[in-house]
């Protein structure tokens, strides 16, 4: 009983941390704040951005607990606000717009950018292994300052996702365990996603991910009301 209970905390986690980073539909933005660099470059950027994320997450998810002591704040409480951020990332979603909560300027204008290159025949230019002469435009440094941000902050690890692991974690220790386990498995999606977008943007296309990105705003939504009533009846409403 216990196990299957877990089973499907883990599960309602795991989808709420996927609909709210929706690995698919910031698989462009990667690829636009990655163009010119090589494919090893790239996997470089995955990695560190996927692990940027994760420790962000696992920080806030171990020590929510102890912020809400210092701060006076009930989980009750954490969970009400967590839960109409959610929703109002997942309803922005399902208009179709990105939150300013979960991208920054510069991820929207590399997704604007990428899908305006995508409209002519081929995706070469994107897909392709770039040369020296490409590889020189940018420095290892540039490609770890986009890993950090805003590909890990706030794209992958923004307000949403720490609102949402915060309130996963509440209540109880195996809480903050599941939490983590379920955002470690989607990090190591995201990563192979990144790692394989290319060939996920020229599969699926534009139009696809549209319809994917909307459909994870409905369900983050859902999980945002969700959150909300769990948090006005820890409250005592």
């Amino acid at each position: 009983m216990m196990e299957a209970l877990h089973l499907d905390v883990f599960g309602t986690t795991l989808a709420g941390f996927f609909a709210i980073m929706n690995p698919l539909a910031n698989t462009p933005i990667f690829l636009g704040l990655t163009e010119g660099l090589s494919a090893a470059q790239r996997r470089k950027v995955a990695s560190k951005a996927s692990l940027v994320a994760f420790f962000v997450v696992v920080l806030f998810a171990l020590l929510g607990q102890l912020i809400f002591s210092v701060l006076g704040i009930t989980s009750g409480a954490f969970r009400v606000a967590g839960g109409i951020i959610v929703f109002l990332i997942g309803y922005r979603m399902l208009q179709g717009e990105h939150s300013s909560l979960h991208q920054t300027k510069r991820a929207k204008q590399a997704a604007e950018a990428l899908a305006r290159k995508s409209i002519a025949p081929g995706f070469e230019h994107v897909t392709a292994d770039t040369g020296p002469k490409s590889v020189a435009s940018r420095d290892e440094e540039s490609a770890a300052s986009v890993a950090v941000t805003p590909l890990g902050v706030p794209l992958l690890a923004g307000p949403g996702t720490i609102a949402t692991a915060v309130g996963f974690s509440a209540g109880h220790w195996e809480n903050v365990v599941v939490t983590i386990l379920a955002f470690a498995t989607l990090c190591l999606g995201t990563w192979l996603s990144f790692v394989m977008g290319t060939r996920i943007v020229r599969t699926l296309g534009h139009s696809a991910l549209t319809v994917v990105t909307r459909l994870m705003g409905l369900i983050l939504a859902v999980i945002g009301a969700q959150m909300f009533l769990h948090g006005l009846r820890e409250a005592g409403f």
